[in-house]
C-alpha cells in the first residue's frame, strides 16, 4: 500500500534536487556508502547504438530497515541518518533525506530491492519499494518476505530513462566525475578495500594523484610513550569531492574524525586531503572538548594532539608553498606574459637580471598571499605588476612589505622572507653574478677576521694558506691553482700535469739543494699572454704566493726567502723558459721600511707593489689591507650599485654560529672551515 511522504510533489521538485545525471548517481553511491557498503557497483546493459532500458546500484550495506521505513523515505529533508550525522565524520555524507530522489533527473522511476536483518524476527527480510518520478510524495513499500540471501544490501533501479545513453556512463567525463567525486573516500578506506564499479570494472581514481607524501611522525607524550603517526599526503589534481581535511584513523584502519586543514578559502588549485593513521586514535574522544575524564581516553586537549595538529599544518603549510613558488606561480607568471602584464625588458644581461627580480618577487608575494593577484582584470594585472616594478626600480623597495601589509597580515616568517627577497640588492642594478659576488664578500669579511680581529691565533699553514687555497680568486680571476705547500719537485709535477704534459718516463728533478722548500700558493694563468719584448711571440704567466702569518713583519729577511724561490726556477732548466713570465707575492700585515724603499726603487717600471724585477722575474709585497682594498676597487661599480650591507651579512655569519670577533683558536678554526666548506 503507497504511503505519503510528509510534502507535496511540488514541493520536493523545487527543493533543490540534482538536475545532472552524473550528482543523481553520485546521490546514489552515497546512499550505499552511508549504509555501511564496502562495495558499490554501476550495472547496465547496452547495445551498439548505446539504447539503455535502466541503471542500477548496488550496495553491500546493511540494507534498509522496514520498521524505520517511515523515518526514511516518510520524511523528507530529513533522515534518519542526521541523528547519527556528524561533520567530523566521512561516514555519512547524505543526511538530508533528498538524495532518494535524485532519480527525477534522467528517470521515471526507482525500484529499491533491499535485504536487511531484522533484529526482532531474527532473520533476514527482503522488499521492494517504488517511486515514480510524477508522484514522488508517495512511496510504495510491498513483497516482504524472508529471504533466501544472508547477505544484506539494497539494489535501486532506474528505469523509463531520458536524456541519457549507455555512452552516458561509459564516458571518460562520467568516469572522471567518479573519480574525483569518490576518490578521496577510496583512498580514505583502501585498507579496508573499499570499490567501486562500472559494470565489474573499478573506478580508477590513481590519475587523479598528483603528488602523494608519507611520512612517519613520533611524538612523546607526558608519560613518556612514543606515538607513532603515519601521515600520507595527497595532491589531487582536480578538486575533488570533500573539503581539504586531515581524516585520523585508528589502527584498524577506520576513520575516527577528520578536520578542515584551514587552507580550503584559496583558490589557487592546491587540492589535498592528509591521512593519519595511528593507534593513538584506538581510544580517542573527537567530540570532548573539555579534558576527558577517562585517563586512558585521548582528546583534541591532549598535549601530543595539539602538537600533532601543529606539525600537520606545518607540512601543508610547507606543501602550499612548494606548490604555490612552483607549479602555481609559473602558471601565473605564464599568464600574465600572455596578457602582456609583464613590463618589457630588452634582451641584455641587465634588463634580464631586472625581469628575473620581478619575477621572483612576485612568485614570493604570491606564495605568501594567493589572493594578492586573483581575481584581477587585464588592465588590474598590468597596474599591480607595474607598480611592483617601479617599486623594484626605486630605492623603496622594501617599502613593498608596507604596501602588502596594508592589504594582508603577515605574520614573521613571511614578512622575514620577503624581506629577504627584496634585500639582497638595491633595485634595478642586479647582475646575473650576484651570488657569487655576495659570497665574495662574506669571504673577505672571514679573511679580515683571521688576519687582524685574530691575528694572535692566526697561522699561516692551518688557517692562511687553507683560505687563499680554497679562494684563490683574491689574487687574481685569470689564475688556476696548481699546487698549495708542495715542495718545488711535487710543484713541477703538478705543473706539467696543469699544462697537460706527458710525464710518463720523466725524470725532471729540480737539481737545487733548496727543492725541498714549499711556496705556499702556485697558480698558473693558464692563457697566454703577450710578450712585452717580442710582439710576434706569446708567453705563459705564472705566479708563487707567500703567505705570511700576522704578527710577521715583512723585512728584508722575508723578500729573501722569495729571491731564493726566485733563484731556484731561474737556474733550473726544468723552470726557466725564457717564454715563461714569473710573479712573485708576499702578503703579511705590516710592510718594514726597507720594503717601501724597495717600492721607490722600482718606481720607474710604473707597477705598484712591485719590489724586485729580474728579466722576466717580478717580485711585489702586499699588506692584507692592499689586497682588500683591491677587492674593493675592482667590485667597486657592484657595491655602488648593489649597495651591499656589509653589517647585514657579519649578522648572517654571527647568527650561523661564526663570530668574527672572538679572537680565539677555537674561531679561526670554525672561520677556516667556513672559507673550505663546500669547494
Amino acid at each position: 500500500m503507497k504511503k505519503k511522504v510528509s510534502v507535496s510533489d511540488s514541493g520536493i521538485q523545487s527543493s533543490g534536487l540534482p538536475k545532472d545525471y552524473m550528482e543523481a548517481v553520485a546521490e546514489y553511491i552515497w546512499n550505499g556508502f552511508d549504509a555501511a557498503a564496502t562495495e558499490v557497483a554501476l550495472i547496465f546493459d547496452t547495445n551498439e547504438i548505446g539504447s539503455l532500458n535502466s541503471l542500477s546500484i548496488r550496495d553491500n550495506g546493511i540494507g534498509i530497515d522496514a520498521s524505520s521505513l517511515e523515518d526514511t523515505f516518510g520524511n523528507f529533508n530529513d533522515s534518519i541518518k542526521r541523528n547519527t550525522f556528524q561533520k567530523s565524520s566521512s561516514n555519512v555524507k547524505g543526511n538530508k533525506g533528498r538524495g532518494r530522489f535524485s532519480f527525477v533527473a534522467f528517470g521515471g522511476k526507482a525500484i529499491w530491492e533491499t535485504v536487511f536483518f531484522d533484529k526482532l524476527s531474527d532473520k533476514y527480510l527482503e522488499y521492494d519499494i517504488t517511486i515514480s518520478r510524477h508522484s514522488k510524495d508517495f512511496y510504495d513499500p510491498q513483497n516482504q518476505k524472508i529471504s533466501a540471501s544472508k547477505l544484506t544490501g539494497t539494489t535501486v533501479t532506474i528505469t523509463d530513462l531520458f536524456e541519457v545513453t549507455g555512452f552516458s556512463f561509459q564516458s571518460e567525463e562520467f568516469k572522471s566525475f567518479l573519480a574525483r567525486e569518490f576518490g578521496w573516500f577510496l583512498l580514505l578506506n583502501q585498507e579496508k578495500q573499499y570499490q567501486l564499479t562500472i559494470n565489474s570494472i573499478p573506478v580508477d581514481y590513481s590519475d587523479l594523484i598528483i603528488e602523494k607524501d608519507v611520512t612517519v611522525m613520533s611524538i612523546k607524550g607526558s608519560d613518556g610513550q612514543e606515538n607513532v603517526f603515519k601521515v600520507t599526503f595527497v595532491r589531487w589534481k582536480e578538486k575533488i569531492g570533500d573539503k581539504f581535511y586531515f581524516y585520523f584513523l585508528n589502527s584498524g584502519q577506520r576513520e575516527v574524525f577528520k578536520d578542515l586543514t584551514s587552507f580550503n578559502n584559496n583558490a589557487i588549485g592546491f587540492n589535498h586531503s592528509i591521512y593519519v593513521e595511528s593507534r593513538y586514535f584506538d581510544k580517542f574522544n573527537a567530540n570532548d572538548e573539555q579534558h576527558s575524564q577517562n585517563l586512558f581516553e585521548n582528546n583534541r586537549q591532549n598535549g601530543v594532539f595539539k602538537t600533532l595538529m601543529s606539525a600537520l599544518h606545518n607540512v601543508v603549510r610547507r606543501k602550499q608553498k612548494e606548490f604555490v613558488y612552483g607549479e602555481a606561480a609559473t602558471k601565473l607568471i605564464d599568464t600574465y606574459e600572455r596578457n602582456g602584464a609583464l613590463p618589457t625588458f630588452k634582451n641584455n644581461k641587465y634588463d634580464q637580471a631586472r625581469r628575473i627580480d620581478l619575477i621572483n618577487v612576485v612568485k614570493s608575494l604570491y606564495c605568501i598571499e594567493p589572493k594578492i593577484f586573483q581575481g584581477l582584470n587585464k588592465e588590474q594585472q598590468k597596474v599591480s605588476i607595474g607598480l611592483i616594478n617601479i617599486l623594484l626600480d626605486t630605492d623603496e623597495r622594501e617599502h613593498i612589505i608596507e604596501l602588502i601589509g596594508q592589504i594582508i597580515t603577515l605574520n614573521s616568517d613571511e614578512r622575514q622572507q620577503l624581506l629577504s627577497v627584496l634585500r639582497k640588492t638595491t633595485v634595478s642594478r642586479i647582475a646575473n653574478t650576484v651570488n657569487l659576488i655576495e659570497q665574495r664578500f662574506k669571504t673577505i669579511e672571514l679573511l679580515k677576521a683571521l688576519v687582524f680581529d685574530m691575528k694572535k691565533f692566526t697561522t699561516e699553514r692551518d688557517h692562511l694558506q687553507k683560505a687563499i687555497e680554497e679562494n684563490y680568486w683574491i689574487l687574481g680571476e685569470q689564475y688556476n691553482m696548481v699546487s698549495a705547500n708542495e715542495g718545488f719537485n711535487k710543484l713541477l709535477s703538478a705543473y706539467n700535469t696543469f699544462l697537460e704534459q706527458d710525464l710518463k718516463g720523466s725524470k725532471n728533478k729540480v737539481s737545487s739543494q733548496e727543492a725541498n722548500r714549499r711556496p705556499d700558493i702556485f697558480l698558473a694563468r693558464k692563457r697566454a699572454i703577450d710578450d712585452v719584448e717580442d710582439s710576434q711571440h706569446l708567453m705563459e704567466e705564472n705566479l708563487l704566493v707567500e703567505l705570511k702569518r700576522p704578527d710577521v713583519v715583512i723585512g728584508k729577511e722575508q723578500l729573501r726567502q722569495i729571491e731564493d724561490y726566485l733563484d731556484i726556477i731561474r737556474h733550473d732548466v726544468s723552470f726557466n723558459s725564457q717564454k715563461r713570465c714569473w710573479k712573485f707575492f708576499i702578503i703579511g700585515n705590516k710592510l718594514d721600511n726597507y720594503v717601501h724603499d724597495q717600492y721607490l726603487s722600482q718606481k720607474e717600471k710604473g707597477k705598484k707593489f712591485l719590489v724586485k724585477s729580474v728579466q722576466n722575474f717580478e717580485i711585489y709585497a702586499y699588506s692584507w689591507d692592499d689586497i682588500f682594498m683591491m677587492f674593493d676597487l675592482r667590485h667597486k661599480f657592484l657595491v655602488d650599485n648593489l649597495e651591499f650591507d656589509k653589517n647585514v651579512i657579519r649578522k648572517e655569519l654571527i647568527e650561523k654560529g661564526i663570530n668574527i670577533y672572538a679572537a680565539t683558536t677555537e674561531s679561526a678554526n670554525i672561520i677556516v672551515h667556513e672559507l673550505t666548506a663546500g669547494k
